[in-house]
């Protein structure tokens, strides 16, 4: 391989695809700007599909912060994963409205089962974290969903970055 060739490959992988997990409840010290920063570094970086989990809290934050940022960056994509029919079903009204707001705008659309099962919300977790060159995780506890997708995420793609907010 001659000089210049080796010149121009880069060392650094580039991503395409980010996921997001997160807790349902957003703490005290949650920082919205902390939130599109990462997302905004992350479009610079060469992700143009956001996966979504569309659970009420951080996934629909980190929805609407992605649909806010297509104004800016008409190329972004947003994926509503749907772990399951009527995962909407316990929200509270405002969160259906934001909900419904979501799906309407977001690019695609991916429901994964037609109907509630034990394991479908990690079911779901797994589809974006496989998918997701990068994961943006606000995880505070050592159990739960947010734990779960990132454990399995970091396990399996230990080379892939997290994210922490």
């Amino acid at each position: 391989m001659d000089k210049a060739l080796q010149l121009m490959i880069k060392t650094e992988e580039k991503i395409n695809a980010c996921a997001f997990t997160g807790h349902r409840e957003l703490g005290e010290e949650f920082s919205p700007r902390r939130l599109t920063y990462a997302v905004k570094k992350c479009i610079e970086e060469g992700a143009c599909v956001f996966y979504s989990g569309m659970a009420m809290g951080f996934d629909l934050l980190a929805s609407e912060t992605v649909l806010r940022l297509k104004k800016r960056y008409p190329h972004v994509r947003l994926v509503a994963c749907i772990p399951c029919y009527e995962q909407e079903k316990h929200f509270s009204q405002a969160d259906k409205k934001r909900y419904v707001d979501v799906l309407k705008k977001a690019d695609e659309k991916v429901m994964l089962s037609d109907h509630y099962f034990k394991g479908c919300m990690q079911n779901r977790d797994r589809y974006m974290a496989d998918r997701a060159d990068v994961l943006i995780a606000y995880c505070k506890k050592e159990t739960g969903g947010a734990a779960y997708t990132v454990g399995y995420f970091q396990k399996k793609y230990p080379t892939k970055r997290v994210i922490f907010l």
